[in-house]
């Protein structure tokens, strides 16, 4: 694409996006954007056909911007499944904050406004797909608890990784993105991993009284330990 193509498409991506953040529960329309990008309506159109076009291409040039390839790259240096978990909670919900405004555009107008509720669910997909990901080496790994089904544990993930999460948990709560992102590890650590690893498996447990005889016995059960914070 020659260099005055590119400038103009960078100018219309920049204007959607200021207008986006700037009136996050209207669905800007093209004429607005083509004004606030300094160009025509009808070379507006010459670069995105349509508004859902647009709209995906901004959301897509957002995270260029923002380097989100890059950040999710670091993930295929996961050591485990366990790290693969903690990783993907924690590029996805400091990622959070830096895209809020635009997300929440997008969510506030796609039940009236069919390009923003393209994106929307573009962008949601790649948040699934990273749970996806997860899930999939834990129970590849054979640490998925066998009360969760591989679906009930990824939609359970993708809930609690959710901007509405983050909404509630820093901005109704006042927690920081950090604590989110540990509060939200922490709580799918302990929700869908099995309870014992087999590390655990091979100690003994502590003697106790049985309740029918004085004597001490072996217990059945293993010792807890908590899971690393």
């Amino acid at each position: 694409m020659p260099g005055g193509k590119i400038e103009t498409r960078q100018k219309i991506l920049d204007a959607t996006w200021r207008l986006m953040e700037a009136r996050p529960n209207e669905a800007v329309n093209m004429s607005e954007i083509a004004k606030s990008a300094g160009i025509s309506r009808q070379a507006l159109y010459l670069h995105f056909e349509t508004r859902t076009r647009l709209m995906l291409a901004t959301v897509q040039y957002v995270d260029e911007v923002k380097g989100l390839n890059e950040r999710l790259g670091a993930l295929e240096s996961a050591r485990s499944g366990i790290d693969l978990l903690n990783s993907c909670v924690e590029v996805w919900g400091n990622y959070i904050p830096e895209i809020y405004g635009l997300a929440r555009a997008l969510r506030n107008t796609r039940d009236r406004d069919e390009a923003s509720a393209a994106a929307w669910s573009d962008a949601m997909r790649c948040v699934r797909d990273i749970c996806v990901l997860a899930i999939d080496r834990l129970q590849k790994e054979g640490l998925l608890h066998p009360d969760w089904s591989r679906r009930e544990a990824i939609e359970l993930m993708w809930s609690l990784i959710s901007i509405e999460s983050w909404e509630q948990l820093v901005q109704e709560s006042n927690f920081t993105t950090r604590q989110f992102v540990q509060m939200t590890q922490k709580m799918l650590r302990k929700t869908l991993l099995k309870s014992e690893s087999p590390r655990r498996a091979n100690r003994k447990s502590p003697a106790k009284k049985s309740a029918a005889a004085p004597s001490l016995q072996k217990s059945g059960r293993k010792p807890a330990r908590k899971t690393a914070r």
